[in-house]
């Protein structure tokens, strides 16, 4: 859906760090000239508001390495935050100005009953191996996407009403596509599919190993890229580095080609504490997800110009904050289990599929002691995946199950739950304590921190949790493959663009990110039923006023069912260091990085 989400580290040992590094030199490994190929006859001329010099890089710390480079079946946020560099799509959006422009498409067109789509590909366009990009690898793409097999994250965006677009090339740069009914976010929707080259991919794919194409071990040279950069290395827990396509069609006013920097590195990092040492050390010259503990710190030093970097302040978070109890059901017959059955036992599948539990769950949470201690101040609440950082869709005065610690014990006694051996845990009426483990990424200190206050909060009911931190790859592992876990917190990315439209696979039940239980086949509630209907709704609408009304709608039945226990919404400050153009931080993901093909190091004197 998106297409392009410990232990403390004290105010004082920062302060001691920030007065370790005076200033930084940013975009080290500047170069001579940069030699290019000839540019194509459609190039794609990318707004700048200054115009860059080549050379230098730019670091910036994450804290998981990526689990593929496999654009289409990239979902968790360290592979996209890569993949949407290293790949094109027909068309993308500027966060600037909000508006869709052809990226690998030069134009477009609809038919007048918005039925037939017509895409001019860009003429020259080719991948980082030099091969022309054609009609052929466009339909390649969405023949990837639409594989039911697979089920890549954006398919639920590019079906209506079940039913897939049909898709033809009259010529090498013309692509038609004809769908069943008009459909508002089509340029959005077409814009999240990456083209993938068919010359390097199709045999893999042929034979049923596309899954396993362009993972992590796959060579550099060997990794063929449409965006603007291509990989140049890879270390596992240690370090990603992309530098640019020579091939790329982007190019300044002046004609000049993008990207202008030599490297981007991304420095892979344990945990968010590391990351601040990381850059007070100068060794990291921006950071995507600061633990809030830290803004003032920054903000101090910042004004004192102890360090020469910037702050930037840019609003509510736009990834939502919550978690869920696991509802899937075993897909591969196990010792004890068959097809069928609950991933998580009998006893916790009775509870965590009852919304009562849930909504006590959820009231039993005190989420204005996590705004002020995890979050330092610096969250509000949130009740949507589309949060306040979202002014166009954000609901003021919509609310879920809030904080009630005595409406938690109500609910939970009818219910029927009891402590019956008097030990301050809950029992079922067959003697099981009401107990689970909460899941969570270990390399974010702010998620921990959340997990051990739901811990005390619920606790203080009669319910045991068990915070685990796990390393990111695993979390992903258990909520989508696996099903090792019972309930999980984390966060859901924004779309782009952020609209109601886009969180098909949030929303629909068959959605690989309907986290609670994934890909269903039908529905298996009323309300899942509803809710595709109402996504069906939405997807379908124009009127911008009716789509408003069916988003409510969604959203409160949505929280009435408690599939997902709601935590505040971080407010995000992002340090960079100084010394660089263009660099503009947004509320859409990536904050930092969205155009990175523009951003230079500014000559020094």
């Amino acid at each position: 859906m998106h297409r392009r989400r410990l232990p403390a580290l004290s105010t004082p040992l920062i302060a001691v760090a920030l007065l370790l590094v005076a200033s930084c030199t940013p975009g080290a490994n500047r170069t001579a000239k940069r030699q290019f190929p000839p540019l194509p006859p459609d190039t794609l001329t990318l707004p700048t508001a200054q115009i860059g010099t080549y050379g230098g890089r730019f670091t910036i710390a994450q804290t998981s390495s990526p689990r593929t480079y496999n654009a289409l079946l990239a979902t968790e946020q360290s592979s996209r935050e890569v993949t949407n560099l290293l790949f094109a799509a027909l068309a993308n959006l500027d966060y600037a100005t909000m508006r869709d422009y052809g990226e690998l498409a030069k134009s477009w067109e609809s038919s007048a009953d918005g039925r037939v789509w017509t895409w001019h590909l860009r003429r020259g366009a080719r991948f980082s191996d030099g091969h022309p990009i054609t009609s052929e690898d466009v339909l390649f793409s969405f023949e990837i996407v639409y594989d039911d097999s697979l089920h890549p994250s954006t398919q639920d965006l590019i079906k209506l009403e079940g039913r897939k677009f049909e898709i033809t090339a009259p010529d090498s740069y013309t692509v038609v596509m004809k769908i069943p009914r008009p459909y508002p976010l089509m340029v959005d929707a077409v814009g999240a599919v990456r083209i993938m080259p068919k010359h390097v991919l199709e045999r893999a794919y042929r034979r049923g190993t596309f899954a396993s194409a362009y993972g992590i071990d796959t060579r550099p040279e060997s990794l063929v890229t449409s965006g603007p950069w291509k990989l140049k290395e890879f270390r596992q827990g240690e370090k990603t580095v992309i530098e640019p396509n020579p091939w790329w069609i982007g190019v300044d006013a002046r004609g000049q080609r993008l990207p202008y920097l030599n490297e981007v590195v991304f420095v892979i990092v344990p945990d968010q504490n590391t990351a601040a040492l990381k850059f007070q050390a100068g060794d990291v010259d921006g950071i995507d997800n600061v633990k809030p503990e830290d803004y003032s710190t920054y903000a101090d030093s910042a004004r004192s110009r102890a360090q020469h970097y910037t702050l930037h302040d840019v609003g509510t978070s736009l990834t939502s904050s919550f978690f869920w109890f696991n509802l899937n059901r075993v897909s591969h017959p196990t010792a004890g289990q068959k097809v069928g059955d609950p991933s998580v036992g009998a006893a916790k599948y009775a509870w965590f599929s009852n919304p009562v539990f849930r909504r006590a769950v959820s009231k039993a949470i005190d989420r204005d002691a996590i705004i002020r201690g995890p979050y330092f101040g610096n969250a509000v609440k949130n009740w949507s995946p589309l949060t306040p950082g979202s002014v166009q869709w954000h609901v003021p005065g919509l609310t879920g199950d809030d904080y009630d610690p005595e409406g938690s014990k109500r609910l939970l006694a009818s219910l029927g739950l009891r402590d019956r051996d008097h030990d301050g845990v809950l029992e079922d009426a067959r003697g099981n304590a009401v107990s689970f483990t909460l899941k969570t990424n270990s390399d974010n200190n702010v998620r921990v921190a959340m997990c051990n206050f739901i811990r005390d909060d619920l606790a203080r009911v009669g319910v045991r949790v068990t915070p685990v931190p796990v390393e990111m790859n695993a979390l992903m592992t258990n909520t989508r493959e696996d099903f090792q876990y019972d309930a999980a917190l984390t966060g859901l990315g924004s779309a782009v663009p952020c609209d109601p439209g886009m969180y098909q696979n949030f929303f629909r039940s068959s959605g690989v990110l309907h986290y609670w239980h994934i890909r269903q086949t039908t529905p298996e509630t009323a309300v899942e039923r509803d809710l595709d209907h109402l996504m069906d709704a939405i997807s379908m609408t124009r009127d911008s006023v009716e789509r408003h009304a069916i988003w409510v709608k969604m959203q409160r039945r949505l929280n009435d069912a408690c599939f997902v226990v709601w935590l505040p919404s971080q407010i995000m400050k992002l340090p960079v260091r100084e010394g660089f153009g263009n660099v503009q931080p947004m509320l859409l993901p990536h904050r930092l990085l969205w155009n990175i093909d523009r951003v230079f190091v500014k000559p020094r004197g």
